[in-house]
């Protein structure tokens, strides 16, 4: 009897899948039953080969070899999960299989993923294509009863063949490049060199900032204080003479005029529903979330809990043919602290959501981030599971109530010729807020004093006010990300078309790969954190000024998806568009080889590499400080501190760890210092459990910086996908 074989992207999902399936008979790296046998990647089993895979003689690196263009490219099993490649290969390959049905993720790399695992396992047989979005048994069973045509995603699976190309042409010889001509750890991408040039951008701004004057008045009456504003509407002004001169001139007025009282309606509907991004953007600002510890969290969410929707979108709407599931989802959640407004919603006996959550035209491969339809355990959740979990569920709740409702109110306020004016609010509905009712969400009125129009007002005082402006702020990682996904304020002067483009296609890199591209950032020791704030490092400064001016704009990644798209819609052929991509490498190899400017390591200490006898950088990655050789080739590093969640017992801060062996020490910035044994001790006597060996092994693992060498940065292919 034939079989079709499934072939999903995580062990997860394909456990999901069989169970749907029936598919309960164990495998070598599958699971089957009477019709189905289902298989799965772990993430790429497949990806380009390294330089070297196309002659020996590149593998060592030398600018003369420069640039390197595969022609064809060559794929390779990747050598750490080559055993469940083969197991795939196997039931790819089995005479019973008549046919294969792609279960990656929905969307351009997911595609890729599988195109790749069949190429290489040379299997031409005919192939359907699951569409989902949710891992529940309902989604799993309406997307079989609703298979695609695998032929429809040839022009997906090209465009997504494009975009490895072009990274590994662009960025392999570029690396190479950069790294040989200093021989400097030295790495370059189209997502991570404009991410890391807005920075730069962002510290001029700072440094270049002059802060100016600024005034004002305020009427100070009995129960209120009045604002000034001039004839435009302006409260504040840069001339303090002028604000001066007007003061004088109220001088003696004790009493002033209610010229006018303005009511007006005001509404504010709920915030949209969280794509990824903006998710990760709102973990950063509640919890100082990174963006990679957000996803994983949310991943958690998906795979293993089955509690929310695919976590890798970049919408924040849903489509019309989920307007039936609302109600499902709603009653998913009715769970302790959502009960009272899941019963509220129930007991309207209408379930609508608000005006432009569902909207077609605004979801691609994937809808916001909501509820499945599968209630979840609370207690089986984690602490940051539980977190992340109710801010997905309150913004789903929120679309379903009203929006919130209030008058706001204006008492303008005559003193003199001068005009001043006082606002308030006063809530006449509560709306979506009743959703956060039990969180410190402002929903208190804020009403003035009944004023009535012609009524005169005893005038306290009338004082002036000052201030200076403020420079732009550091990024941390939740407005980095926001400029990645709309970078065009640093895109002045390329074409509205490019600036258009940016926006459209989401900006710098994709929700799936925004933060190992922040990451990469910090493990290449090319920016580090004080506090929250993101800073470059001097190594960061440097490849700025050696990586050619088009690795630096944003306009190189809009060009390129420009491209993408046009492949995907079938309105542009692959070659044509790895023709322009070669010819730009070609460019920036060029640019690279012939330019003068020199890199400096400032970072060196007076300590000698144990390996080669070169002397040691100090860097600051994310979680510490470390030292590295300086020479490329060697590679050696050693932890000096790391930055752990222990915190200072006298300012509560985090603790640094210093030291090796019996010898370790935590000391924190204020001061404080206390040996590892103490710290242990103490936390014994407050009730912790003690680590044993287990446990410090784990958490040295968890505080450890990743590889990110320049070699292994190409060859990891160090570009977003």
């Amino acid at each position: 009897m034939s079989k079709s074989l499934v072939l999903a992207e995580k062990p997860s999902v394909a456990r999901d899948i069989a169970r749907v399936l029936g598919c309960n008979k164990k495998g070598n790296g599958f699971l089957e039953g009477t019709n189905y046998i289902v298989t799965w990647a772990l993430g790429h089993l497949v990806t380009h080969a390294d330089p070297e895979g196309y002659g020996n003689e590149f593998k060592e690196w030398k600018l003369e070899h420069l640039p390197i263009v595969p022609e064809p490219f060559k794929l390779v099993p990747i050598r750490q999960t080559m055993k469940q490649f083969n197991a795939v290969k196997a039931q790819l390959r089995r005479n019973d299989v008549k046919d294969i049905i792609i279960a990656t993720d929905a969307g351009r790399e997911g595609e890729l993923v599988a195109r790749w695992i069949l190429e290489m396992a040379k299997v031409k047989k005919p192939v359907k294509r699951l569409w989902i979005s949710s891992v529940t048994d309902k989604a799993i069973k309406d997307g079989f009863n609703n298979l695609k045509d695998g032929r429809a995603y040839e022009n997906l699976y090209e465009a997504a063949v494009a975009r490895a190309e072009a990274d590994w042409v662009v960025g392999i010889n570029a690396t190479r490049a950069l790294t040989v001509k200093y021989n400097a750890q030295l790495s370059t991408g189209r997502v991570q060199t404009p991410t890391l040039a807005m920075i730069a951008e962002r510290e001029n701004q700072i440094r270049d900032f002059k802060p100016k004057p600024f005034y004002g008045m305020q009427a100070l009456t009995e129960t209120a204080k009045f604002t000034w504003q001039d004839k435009a509407g302006q409260t504040q002004s840069f001339d303090k003479e002028l604000i001066e001169k007007r003061m004088a001139a109220l001088n003696n007025v004790q009493i002033g005029t209610i010229k006018e009282v303005k009511i007006t309606p005001k509404t504010q509907p709920a915030p949209h529903l969280f794509d990824l991004t903006e998710l990760q953007k709102e973990a950063h600002r509640l919890w100082s979330w990174s963006a990679k510890e957000t996803l994983s969290t949310l991943q958690g969410l998906y795979e293993r809990h089955k509690a929310v929707t695919y976590p890798r979108t970049d919408s924040k709407h849903l489509t019309s043919d989920m307007e039936s599931t609302l109600k499902e989802r709603i009653k998913a959640v009715d769970l302790g602290p959502y009960r009272k407004s899941v019963n509220m919603l129930l007991r309207s006996g209408t379930i609508k959501p608000q005006r432009g959550v569902i909207d077609d035209k605004k979801v691609t491969d994937h809808h916001a981030i909501i509820p499945t339809e599968e209630t979840p355990i609370l207690q089986d959740l984690s602490d940051k599971e539980k977190r992340l979990y109710d801010l997905i569920v309150k913004r789903f709740l929120a679309v379903f109530f009203g929006p919130f409702r209030y008058d706001q109110v204006i008492a303008e306020l005559t003193v003199g010729s001068e005009l001043f004016n006082a606002k308030g609010r006063t809530i006449t509905d509560v709306g979506w807020k009743k959703v956060y009712q039990d969180e410190d969400v402002e929903v208190e009125s804020d009403t003035l004093p009944a004023f009535t129009k012609g009524e005169e007002v005893k005038i306290r005082a009338i004082v002036m006010t000052d201030g200076k402006t403020k420079p732009p702020a550091r990024f941390n990682e939740g407005t980095l990300l926001g400029a990645m996904e709309n970078p065009s304020q640093f895109m002045q002067g390329e074409s509205k078309d490019l600036i258009k483009t940016i926006g459209e296609t989401g900006g710098l890199g994709t929700v799936a790969t925004r933060a190992d591209v922040i990451e990469r950032l910090f493990g290449s020791f090319v920016m580090e954190k004080k506090g929250n704030d993101i800073y470059t490092t001097s190594k960061g400064r440097q490849l700025l000024e050696l990586v050619p001016e088009d690795l630096k704009s944003p306009a190189l990644t809009a060009e390129w998806e420009q491209g993408l798209s046009k492949i995907a819609s079938g309105q542009m052929k692959k070659a044509a568009f790895m023709k322009e991509m070669i010819l730009f490498s070609k460019k920036t190899v060029t640019e690279i080889k012939t330019d003068e400017k020199k890199y400096k390591h400032d970072n060196v200490t007076g300590k000698a590499c144990p390996d080669c006898g070169k002397l040691l950088l100090e860097v600051t990655g994310k979680r510490g400080k470390m030292l590295v050789c300086q020479d490329r080739e060697c590679g050696h590093r050693k932890n000096v501190s790391t930055l752990t969640n222990a915190r200072c017992p006298v300012c509560k801060k985090k603790l640094e760890l210093r030291g090796e062996g019996d010898g370790k020490i935590f000391v924190c910035k204020c001061g404080h210092r206390e040996k590892l044994s103490a710290f242990e001790k103490r936390r014994e006597n407050s009730g912790g459990k003690k680590a044993d060996k287990r446990d410090v092994q784990k958490f040295m693992k968890k505080q450890e910086e990743p590889e990110n060498t320049a070699m292994a940065d190409a060859l990891k292919k160090l570009f977003e996908k």
